[in-house]
């Protein structure tokens, strides 16, 4: 099967996710927040729980690709090291004082530890040479020179596949914008994706400026429709960027652009409307019921776009461009409190393997029990350690291969 993803619900085949690690052991009190967490983490249980997660996709015939494996692959080829290390040790990030011998220690380091500490970062503490120059200099011990990527836990954000090919994504944190770098380096070099990626939109090596995009707030839901949200991180700007580029290359028909509200506990589409079957879906009502929605559809003329602003509800807009007449609606939670407790607790990111397959969280009793009685088998894994920077299992993976389901 080529490389796609082409629903939200139907079967999937292969999936890429990134364990946690060395990057969430330098998580502190005095950190998380600017790394983006709510908290310090039980590192070894979330590892565990973690490997719960992918086994149980294991168990239903899914292809999982680890993140760091994928990446220390490509580390042990020279060119793709290069590449890499071009781009993240330079002047703007470590200063010149030691930029020769940061360059020199990670040049020999051996791949599966390169690609730990890529991820992981670098402490000056840890560096087996003095950090010398006015950046070194003002570091202390515990600071970092390389910084720990503790968000790629959440590998929906970074990269979108939408049909046929993948967007890679500018950032809206600056905690989170290396990602890409990594990510666009396994696209482009290693074996299961060299040659083979179509990229629609997205380039480590340009600025973007205010064009910023998170993969929760991108899905190919059907029928050459793309749902885009616009909260928190995904901007207007970038929207309309990649409509162009999908519509130039053939790679949709409509991109429904949907704006919310900028919160925390909203901060992706996918936290407050997720799919458990083509006609069936799961919402924070909260949030929902005030996205409004503009359709981007190709123009007359090349790279013009043409829009349409809907009157109708966001779900309503949802099922006629699948055209399945109307959706099902599952909400999160039971009463006012559970509702608002377990969609903080991700109760609707849930990863769907299957139609009416999904995978969530054990914490979410209300939202799970309510799934099962709407007929939703529920795959329960541990989420009290792996959701503490704010995601879900659908914020956990990002599917590679995944079928069409026919309305």
């Amino acid at each position: 099967m080529a490389l796609g993803v082409h629903s939200e619900a139907g079967k999937l085949r292969t999936v890429m996710v990134c364990r946690p690690g060395l990057a969430h052991r330098r998580l502190t009190p005095a950190n998380a927040v600017a790394l983006l967490f709510d908290d310090v983490i039980w590192v070894d249980k979330a590892i565990k729980d973690h490997d719960i997660f992918t086994g149980a996709m294991r168990e239903r015939g899914i292809e999982v690709l680890e993140f760091h494996d994928l990446l220390a692959t490509i580390c042990g080829d020279p060119v793709a090291r290069a590449w890499i290390l071009d781009r993240r040790i330079v002047e703007e990030e470590v200063g010149t004082g030691m930029l020769k011998e940061l360059r020199a220690w990670l040049d020999h380091m051996p791949a599966a530890q390169l690609a730990e500490v890529l991820v992981g970062g670098v402490a000056k503490a840890e560096m087996p040479f003095d950090a010398r120059g006015l950046f070194g200099g003002y570091l202390e011990q515990s600071d970092f020179v390389i910084q720990p990527l503790v968000n790629l836990i959440f590998q929906r954000d970074t990269s979108a596949w939408i049909y046929g090919g993948v967007t890679v994504h500018p950032m809206y944190w600056p905690a989170r914008r290396k990602e890409a770098l990594l990510v666009a380096a396994v696209y482009r070099f290693h074996p299961r994706f060299a040659g083979k990626v179509n990229t629609w939109w997205g380039d480590p090596d340009r600025n973007f400026g205010v064009e910023t995009m998170e993969g929760g707030d991108v899905m190919s839901i059907g029928n050459g429709v793309v749902l885009i949200g616009m909260g928190e991180r995904s901007s207007p700007q970038a929207v309309t960027q990649v409509a162009r580029h999908l519509f130039a290359g053939g790679g949709a028909k409509r991109v429904i652009a949907c704006e919310f509200p900028k919160r925390r506990a909203s901060m992706h589409l996918d936290t407050v409307f997720s799919f458990l079957d083509i006609d069936f879906v799961s919402i924070y009502p909260e949030v929902a019921g005030e996205i409004r929605c503009t359709s981007l559809y190709p123009g007359d003329a090349p790279n013009e776009i043409r829009y349409e602003r809907h009157d109708a509800k966001f779900l309503t807009v949802v099922s006629n461009a699948l055209g399945v007449g109307s959706l099902r609606i599952l909400t999160t939670g039971g009463d006012a409190y559970e509702t608002q407790r377990e969609q903080w607790d991700d109760g609707n990111n849930v990863l769907a393997l299957d139609r009416r397959v999904v995978v969530a969280y054990d914490r979410n009793t209300y939202t799970n029990r309510k799934m099962r009685q709407a007929g939703v088998e529920v795959i329960e894994i541990p989420g009290g350690e792996l959701g503490r920077g704010r995601g879900g299992t659908h914020c956990l993976s990002c599917p590679v291969e995944r079928d069409a389901i026919d309305a």
